[in-house]
């Protein structure tokens, strides 16, 4: 009887102290009268906070500016993009519903998350602190069950490193490469990456372009959403890019800096690799990911490669460098967790197709890169079926984007995925000229734009589109919270997708569901003869068949 006494009383000590204990105080700027800004409408859908403003573009990507102070910034960004966030915050709690629907295990979680990051406010560099707490000041009051604002922002900044950990990396499957000299058609660098992270089907519905003149460190550009300081893909002024892929990581004790913060520093703050390397050597972080940076200064491109632990440095042997979601250095190459990522994940596979893609071309141009990004094949032409992770296009992504640091151009994939045209924005441009201030020029360059793919128009392309929406029938159903499936649509879900295993697993298990053993049994030796992904979805597989055809 004590002992479950000390012990209730122990969780109660906990949950209070979590609670109470671990509130997160926002820095105090020291003038806060930008908090006094007005948001201005010059021109319908144009909005301006003093010389910051935002628009959405005919590309349907929206275009952000911000300039001064860290907490100015920060205001500007939060006022402009309010209706953004209270979008973007409801679709990424709605997903985590969705994920954990019961509330007594999701406030739990809540408990555990603000106890790992209970030291994150000391591992984020005060600047970005600042312009957190400044956007913080128009974050949505909805959502401060979670947490107050700027304690929720802070701990937004850690999602993806934290689900990441939890996760192993399943909700990312980046890839990304570089080449240049006899390897590109000008000799310039041109770097490609797509960016596979998902948290839902609308998560990526509104895409900012945020273009930054801070009041110190480089001009830059990144790829974002709103209330996001981190960067997962962005190039500065000075040429140098900075794009993340997640690894195999060790589960993390505690909180560090998110690794989106590292790569937002590494972006503002260096002009070449080794100012690059500089930074990071200076900050912990708590899960494992690949750095990819380009340089024009350096005309090359180098990856850091960072754990809790360690950190590695890949240069290249030639004038092309590649990166998937394992370790290349010689730090990592016996390191147990990337070994294991190798054998038993899809990130070697897609390396290797990366590798026989890039082999295909004499001397690669940009439109080249784009093909690239957006092949939906595995090795030698194979049909893996469409969304499978072992494909270069995985058709959930947030963006893909392509660099040539040397001519401060970016081209930006719009919706959906990479399927949809490439813009192109002039960083030099841009800086120069600091256009589009009026509201009503479109600040892209037309005569670069990379046509959308023709995928777009084939029946194959409305084929997944029938397949994404069905594949919540086929869960609804299996999970009894929708209606049985009828023949009709069982086959057509198959002939919409009939080169994944992951189509034949789904029928498998609503079959096994319904106990119809003998249908289950043919769909999971169906999609054991298919490309899976990963070992332990073979396993899972394979287990499920050998219990049923036990029985």
């Amino acid at each position: 009887m004590w002992f479950f006494v000390v012990l209730f009383l122990l969780i109660v000590v906990f949950i209070v102290y979590t609670i109470y204990g671990l509130k997160v105080p926002a820095p105090k700027p020291a003038d806060t009268s930008s908090l006094q800004w007005p948001r201005t409408e010059p021109r319908p859908g144009f909005y301006k906070v003093q010389n910051n403003w935002l628009k959405k573009s005919n590309s349907g990507l929206y275009e952000l500016y911000l300039e001064g102070k860290p907490f100015e910034r920060g205001v500007a960004s939060g006022k402009l993009c309010k209706e953004l966030q209270e979008y973007q915050e409801k679709v990424f709690v709605d997903q985590i519903h969705e994920l954990v629907p019961n509330n007594t295990y999701l406030h739990f979680l809540g408990y555990l998350t603000r106890w790992f990051n209970r030291n994150l406010n000391n591992n984020i560099p005060d600047e970005y602190k600042l312009e957190i707490a400044g956007f913080s000041e128009s974050a949505p009051k909805e959502f401060e069950f979670i947490a107050p604002n700027y304690e929720r922002l802070i701990n937004y900044h850690a999602a993806h490193d934290l689900g990441h950990a939890l996760q192993n990396y399943a909700l990312v499957g980046c890839t990304s490469f570089a080449v240049w000299d006899k390897y590109s058609s000008d000799s310039s660098m041109i770097i490609g990456r797509n960016f596979d992270f998902y948290s839902g089907d609308k998560f990526d519905d509104n895409k900012i372009i945020e273009f930054c003149r801070p009041e110190s460190g480089n001009k830059f550009m990144m790829i974002t959403w709103s209330g996001m300081s981190g960067c997962v893909s962005g190039m500065n002024a000075k040429g140098l890019t900075v794009t993340i892929n997640a690894a195999k990581s060790d589960v993390p004790t505690g909180s560090a800096t998110p690794i989106s913060i590292l790569a937002r520093e590494i972006l503002q703050y260096a002009s070449n690799i080794k100012q690059a390397d500089s930074i990071a050597q200076t900050h912990k972080t708590f899960v494992s990911e690949t750095i990819m940076v380009g340089s024009a200064a350096d005309h090359s491109t180098a990856l850091i490669e960072k754990s809790p632990s360690r950190i590695g440095f890949v240069t290249p042997d030639s004038a092309m460098i590649l990166c998937a979601n394992h370790y290349q250095s010689e730090t990592f190459r016996n390191d147990s967790d990337n070994v294991k990522n190798i054998r038993d994940n899809a990130t070697m596979y897609r390396f290797k197709r990366l590798q026989q893609l890039l082999n295909g071309y004499d001397k690669l141009t940009v439109k080249d890169a784009a093909k690239i990004l957006r092949d939906k094949d595995g090795l030698n032409d194979e049909k893996v079926g469409y969304g499978n992770e072992m494909a270069m296009d995985q058709m959930l992504g947030h963006h893909s984007v392509i660099f040539k640091p040397e001519q401060l151009l970016v081209w930006v994939s719009t919706s959906p995925w990479q399927e949809g045209k490439y813009v192109c924005y002039d960083l030099n441009k841009f800086f120069n000229e600091q256009y589009a201030i009026n509201g009503n020029v479109e600040i892209t360059i037309d005569s670069l734009e990379i046509p959308a793919d023709s995928f777009m128009y084939t029946t194959e392309f409305q084929g997944y589109l029938f397949f994404r929406e069905t594949l919540k029938q086929v869960k609804a159903a299996t999970a009894d919270k929708g209606p049985d499936l009828d023949e009709a649509t069982v086959q057509a879900f198959i002939n919409s997708n009939p080169d994944y295993f992951y189509t034949y697993a789904l029928l498998g298990n609503y079959e096994k569901h319904l106990k119809h053993n003998e249908k289950a049994v043919a769909y999971y030796r169906k999609a054991l003869t298919l490309k899976i992904n990963t070992q332990d979805e073979r396993n899972k597989l394979e287990k499920d068949l050998r219990a049923l055809t036990a029985k």
